[in-house]
């Protein structure tokens, strides 16, 4: 009987883990991104890298979105 949830238990943690996997992928539409390992210098000194799926860089502290 405890062996048989042991086994019951571990099965439901793979097909968790594969879903995991399988809804990360459908979301990226099965496309990956590199971004280059640009940064840039923000005006605090402080510097940014870029991010997501078009590789723009990421706001520095203080600046607003542009139209």
């Amino acid at each position: 009987m405890q062996k048989a949830q042991i086994v019951l238990g571990l099965a439901l943690v793979v097909i968790l883990i594969v879903m995991g996997f399988w809804l990360e992928l459908k979301q990226k539409n099965g496309k990956q991104v590199f971004c280059s390992q640009e940064a840039k210098l923000c005006p605090d000194g402080s510097y940014i890298g870029r991010t997501g799926p078009d590789c723009s860089f990421a706001l520095c502290r203080g600046e607003e979105v542009p139209d």
